[in-house]
Protein backbone atom coordinates (compact mmCIF):
# COMPACT_ATOMS: atom_id res chain seq x y z
CA UNK A 1 0.00 0.00 0.00
CA UNK A 2 1.33 3.44 -0.95
CA UNK A 3 2.46 5.75 1.82
CA UNK A 4 0.27 8.83 2.41
CA UNK A 5 3.46 10.86 2.03
CA UNK A 6 4.36 9.49 -1.41
CA UNK A 7 3.29 10.07 -5.00
CA UNK A 8 3.55 7.70 -7.94
CA UNK A 9 5.30 8.61 -11.20
CA UNK A 10 1.97 8.45 -13.03
CA UNK A 11 0.36 10.86 -10.56
CA UNK A 12 3.25 13.32 -10.73
CA UNK A 13 3.33 13.10 -14.53
CA UNK A 14 -0.24 14.39 -14.68
CA UNK A 15 0.83 17.51 -12.76
CA UNK A 16 4.02 18.32 -14.70
CA UNK A 17 3.47 21.19 -17.11
CA UNK A 18 0.41 22.50 -15.31
CA UNK A 19 -0.08 25.40 -12.93
CA UNK A 20 -0.68 22.88 -10.12
CA UNK A 21 2.72 21.23 -10.49
CA UNK A 22 4.70 20.90 -7.25
CA UNK A 23 8.33 21.84 -6.91
CA UNK A 24 10.34 18.73 -7.81
CA UNK A 25 13.60 18.51 -5.89
CA UNK A 26 16.17 16.04 -7.23
CA UNK A 27 18.56 14.89 -4.52
CA UNK A 28 20.40 12.18 -6.48
CA UNK A 29 24.07 11.89 -5.62
CA UNK A 30 26.58 13.17 -8.16
CA UNK A 31 27.51 9.70 -9.45
CA UNK A 32 23.90 8.81 -10.18
CA UNK A 33 23.26 12.15 -11.84
CA UNK A 34 26.40 11.82 -13.97
CA UNK A 35 25.26 8.38 -15.13
CA UNK A 36 21.94 9.85 -16.33
CA UNK A 37 21.75 13.67 -16.26
CA UNK A 38 18.23 13.68 -17.64
CA UNK A 39 15.73 14.89 -15.09
CA UNK A 40 12.04 15.36 -14.43
CA UNK A 41 10.91 18.53 -16.25
CA UNK A 42 11.12 21.61 -14.08
CA UNK A 43 13.04 19.87 -11.30
CA UNK A 44 15.89 21.47 -9.39
CA UNK A 45 18.90 19.77 -7.84
CA UNK A 46 19.77 20.06 -4.20
CA UNK A 47 22.31 18.35 -1.95
CA UNK A 48 20.51 16.12 0.54
CA UNK A 49 23.27 16.74 3.07
CA UNK A 50 22.44 20.43 3.37
CA UNK A 51 18.65 20.17 3.54
CA UNK A 52 18.70 22.07 6.86
CA UNK A 53 20.11 25.08 5.02
CA UNK A 54 17.78 25.17 2.01
CA UNK A 55 14.51 23.79 3.37
CA UNK A 56 13.19 27.31 4.02
CA UNK A 57 13.23 28.11 0.28
CA UNK A 58 10.09 26.03 -0.13
CA UNK A 59 7.96 27.39 2.67
CA UNK A 60 4.35 27.58 1.55
CA UNK A 61 4.92 25.37 -1.49
CA UNK A 62 4.22 21.72 -2.30
CA UNK A 63 7.33 19.65 -2.94
CA UNK A 64 8.03 16.21 -4.41
CA UNK A 65 11.47 14.80 -3.63
CA UNK A 66 13.18 12.29 -5.88
CA UNK A 67 16.42 10.36 -5.64
CA UNK A 68 17.73 7.39 -7.63
CA UNK A 69 15.34 4.76 -6.23
CA UNK A 70 12.97 6.68 -4.00
CA UNK A 71 14.42 5.29 -0.81
CA UNK A 72 16.56 6.70 1.98
CA UNK A 73 17.67 10.01 0.44
CA UNK A 74 14.30 11.24 -0.82
CA UNK A 75 12.46 9.73 2.15
CA UNK A 76 14.78 11.53 4.55
CA UNK A 77 14.68 14.86 2.74
CA UNK A 78 10.89 14.76 2.42
CA UNK A 79 10.59 13.97 6.13
CA UNK A 80 12.89 16.87 7.01
CA UNK A 81 10.86 19.24 4.84
CA UNK A 82 7.65 18.12 6.56
CA UNK A 83 9.36 18.72 9.90
CA UNK A 84 9.96 22.28 8.64
CA UNK A 85 6.25 22.73 7.97
CA UNK A 86 6.44 22.10 4.22
CA UNK A 87 4.09 19.76 2.38
CA UNK A 88 6.49 17.23 0.90
CA UNK A 89 6.05 13.85 -0.78
CA UNK A 90 8.49 11.19 -1.88
CA UNK A 91 8.43 9.97 -5.49
CA UNK A 92 7.84 6.23 -5.39
CA UNK A 93 10.66 4.39 -7.12
CA UNK A 94 12.55 7.63 -7.74
CA UNK A 95 14.33 8.44 -10.98
CA UNK A 96 14.60 4.80 -12.00
CA UNK A 97 10.83 4.29 -11.85
CA UNK A 98 10.25 7.50 -13.84
CA UNK A 99 12.59 6.27 -16.58
CA UNK A 100 11.08 2.78 -16.66
CA UNK A 101 7.62 4.32 -17.07
CA UNK A 102 8.95 6.21 -20.12
CA UNK A 103 7.69 9.54 -18.81
CA UNK A 104 8.80 12.95 -20.04
CA UNK A 105 12.44 13.76 -19.33
CA UNK A 106 14.40 16.99 -19.72
CA UNK A 107 17.84 16.84 -21.30
CA UNK A 108 19.86 19.56 -19.51
CA UNK A 109 22.77 19.79 -21.99
CA UNK A 110 21.51 23.09 -23.42
CA UNK A 111 20.27 24.54 -20.15
CA UNK A 112 21.86 27.97 -19.56
CA UNK A 113 23.83 28.57 -16.36
CA UNK A 114 21.84 29.83 -13.39
CA UNK A 115 22.40 33.03 -11.47
CA UNK A 116 23.21 33.31 -7.77
CA UNK A 117 19.54 32.75 -6.95
CA UNK A 118 19.38 29.59 -9.07
CA UNK A 119 17.42 31.16 -11.94
CA UNK A 120 18.01 31.12 -15.67
CA UNK A 121 17.90 34.57 -17.27
CA UNK A 122 16.51 35.20 -20.77
CA UNK A 123 16.14 38.30 -22.93
CA UNK A 124 14.15 39.01 -26.09
CA UNK A 125 12.42 41.76 -28.05
CA UNK A 126 9.66 43.80 -26.43
CA UNK A 127 5.98 43.59 -27.40
CA UNK A 128 5.75 39.79 -27.74
CA UNK A 129 3.01 38.10 -29.75
CA UNK A 130 3.36 34.31 -30.18
CA UNK A 131 6.83 32.73 -29.95
CA UNK A 132 8.11 35.18 -27.35
CA UNK A 133 5.24 34.16 -25.09
CA UNK A 134 5.10 30.46 -25.96
CA UNK A 135 8.80 30.00 -25.15
CA UNK A 136 8.61 31.58 -21.67
CA UNK A 137 5.54 29.42 -20.98
CA UNK A 138 7.47 26.31 -21.98
CA UNK A 139 10.49 27.28 -19.89
CA UNK A 140 8.49 28.07 -16.77
CA UNK A 141 6.32 24.95 -17.02
CA UNK A 142 8.94 22.39 -18.08
CA UNK A 143 12.46 23.77 -17.65
CA UNK A 144 12.89 26.39 -14.94
CA UNK A 145 9.82 27.61 -13.02
CA UNK A 146 11.84 30.50 -11.57
CA UNK A 147 13.19 31.73 -14.93
CA UNK A 148 13.47 35.51 -15.42
CA UNK A 149 12.50 37.13 -18.74
CA UNK A 150 13.63 40.57 -19.90
CA UNK A 151 11.80 42.33 -22.73
CA UNK A 152 13.84 45.13 -24.30
CA UNK A 153 14.09 47.16 -27.50
CA UNK A 154 15.01 44.90 -30.43
CA UNK A 155 18.26 46.78 -31.13
CA UNK A 156 19.43 46.26 -27.53
CA UNK A 157 18.80 42.54 -27.08
CA UNK A 158 22.36 41.40 -27.78
CA UNK A 159 24.00 44.09 -25.65
CA UNK A 160 21.61 43.45 -22.76
CA UNK A 161 22.36 39.73 -23.06
CA UNK A 162 26.07 40.48 -22.89
CA UNK A 163 25.99 42.98 -20.04
CA UNK A 164 23.49 41.08 -17.87
CA UNK A 165 24.62 37.51 -18.65
CA UNK A 166 21.23 36.72 -20.14
CA UNK A 167 20.37 34.29 -22.93
CA UNK A 168 18.91 35.92 -26.06
CA UNK A 169 16.02 34.10 -27.71
CA UNK A 170 13.76 34.52 -30.72
CA UNK A 171 16.12 36.85 -32.53
CA UNK A 172 18.08 36.07 -35.71
CA UNK A 173 21.51 34.42 -35.68
CA UNK A 174 21.25 33.01 -32.16
CA UNK A 175 21.00 29.43 -30.94
CA UNK A 176 17.48 29.91 -29.60
CA UNK A 177 15.76 31.04 -32.77
CA UNK A 178 13.85 29.88 -35.84
CA UNK A 179 15.36 27.06 -37.88
CA UNK A 180 14.00 26.57 -41.36
CA UNK A 181 10.22 26.36 -41.15
CA UNK A 182 10.31 25.75 -37.42
CA UNK A 183 9.98 28.47 -34.81
CA UNK A 184 11.88 29.01 -31.56
CA UNK A 185 9.35 26.94 -29.61
CA UNK A 186 10.30 23.95 -31.82
CA UNK A 187 13.98 24.66 -31.24
CA UNK A 188 13.50 24.56 -27.48
CA UNK A 189 11.55 21.31 -27.56
CA UNK A 190 14.33 19.69 -29.57
CA UNK A 191 17.23 21.11 -27.54
CA UNK A 192 15.67 20.16 -24.21
CA UNK A 193 14.62 16.72 -25.42
CA UNK A 194 10.99 17.38 -24.51
CA UNK A 195 9.16 14.83 -26.63
CA UNK A 196 5.49 14.12 -26.05
CA UNK A 197 2.44 13.94 -28.28
CA UNK A 198 0.85 16.87 -26.42
CA UNK A 199 3.85 19.17 -26.79
CA UNK A 200 4.31 18.20 -30.44
CA UNK A 201 0.66 19.03 -31.08
CA UNK A 202 1.01 22.36 -29.29
CA UNK A 203 4.17 23.11 -31.29
CA UNK A 204 2.22 22.76 -34.54
CA UNK A 205 -0.36 25.25 -33.29
CA UNK A 206 2.33 27.71 -32.17
CA UNK A 207 4.20 27.33 -35.45
CA UNK A 208 1.07 27.97 -37.48
CA UNK A 209 0.19 31.09 -35.50
CA UNK A 210 3.75 32.43 -35.41
CA UNK A 211 4.64 31.93 -39.09
CA UNK A 212 1.32 32.82 -40.77
CA UNK A 213 0.55 29.22 -41.70
CA UNK A 214 -2.89 28.99 -40.17
CA UNK A 215 -3.73 26.04 -42.39
CA UNK A 216 -1.45 23.58 -40.56
CA UNK A 217 -3.65 23.49 -37.45
CA UNK A 218 -7.25 24.69 -37.08
CA UNK A 219 -6.42 26.00 -33.59
CA UNK A 220 -3.62 28.27 -34.86
CA UNK A 221 -6.05 31.01 -35.89
CA UNK A 222 -7.57 31.01 -32.41
CA UNK A 223 -4.16 31.26 -30.74
CA UNK A 224 -3.21 34.13 -33.03
CA UNK A 225 -6.44 36.02 -32.34
CA UNK A 226 -6.19 35.56 -28.56
CA UNK A 227 -2.50 36.53 -28.55
CA UNK A 228 -3.06 39.71 -30.55
CA UNK A 229 -5.92 40.61 -28.25
CA UNK A 230 -3.76 40.12 -25.16
CA UNK A 231 -0.99 42.23 -26.67
CA UNK A 232 -3.45 45.11 -26.91
CA UNK A 233 -4.91 44.61 -23.47
CA UNK A 234 -1.60 44.98 -21.65
CA UNK A 235 0.93 47.77 -21.93
CA UNK A 236 3.38 45.86 -19.76
CA UNK A 237 5.04 42.90 -21.49
CA UNK A 238 5.40 41.12 -18.15
CA UNK A 239 1.72 41.60 -17.36
CA UNK A 240 0.88 40.25 -20.81
CA UNK A 241 3.11 37.23 -20.20
CA UNK A 242 1.46 36.54 -16.86
CA UNK A 243 -2.02 36.77 -18.40
CA UNK A 244 -0.98 34.54 -21.30
CA UNK A 245 0.20 31.70 -19.06
CA UNK A 246 -3.39 30.62 -18.58
CA UNK A 247 -4.01 30.72 -22.32
CA UNK A 248 -1.14 28.34 -23.01
CA UNK A 249 -2.13 26.19 -20.05
CA UNK A 250 -5.53 25.77 -21.69
CA UNK A 251 -4.09 24.95 -25.11
CA UNK A 252 -1.70 22.45 -23.53
CA UNK A 253 -4.47 20.70 -21.62
CA UNK A 254 -6.54 20.51 -24.80
CA UNK A 255 -3.55 19.01 -26.62
CA UNK A 256 -3.01 16.50 -23.83
CA UNK A 257 -6.51 15.58 -22.72
CA UNK A 258 -9.33 16.90 -24.88
CA UNK A 259 -8.61 16.54 -28.60
CA UNK A 260 -11.27 13.86 -28.95
CA UNK A 261 -14.02 15.86 -27.26
CA UNK A 262 -16.58 17.79 -29.25
CA UNK A 263 -19.32 20.21 -28.30
CA UNK A 264 -22.60 21.16 -29.88
CA UNK A 265 -25.80 22.93 -28.88
CA UNK A 266 -28.58 22.09 -28.93
CA UNK A 267 -27.70 18.44 -28.45
CA UNK A 268 -28.97 16.10 -31.18
CA UNK A 269 -32.26 14.42 -30.37
CA UNK A 270 -31.88 10.80 -29.28
CA UNK A 271 -35.46 9.79 -29.90
CA UNK A 272 -38.92 10.85 -31.05
CA UNK A 273 -41.20 12.91 -28.88
CA UNK A 274 -44.09 11.08 -27.23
Amino acid sequence: MASPDSITPAQLSRLIGTSEAPVVVDVRIDDDFAADPRCIPGSIRRDFRTVRDWAGEFTGRSVVVTCQRGKKLSEGVAAWLRHSGIRAENLEGGHEAWVVAKLLLLTPDSLPPRDAQGRTLWVTRARPKIDRVACPWLIRRFVDPSAVFLFVAAAEVRDVADRFCAVPFDIEDTFWSHRGENCTFDTMLEAFGLRSDALARLATIVRGADTDRLDIAPQAAGLLAASLGLSRMYRSDLAQLQASMGLYDAFYRWCRDATGETHNWPAPSTGTAA
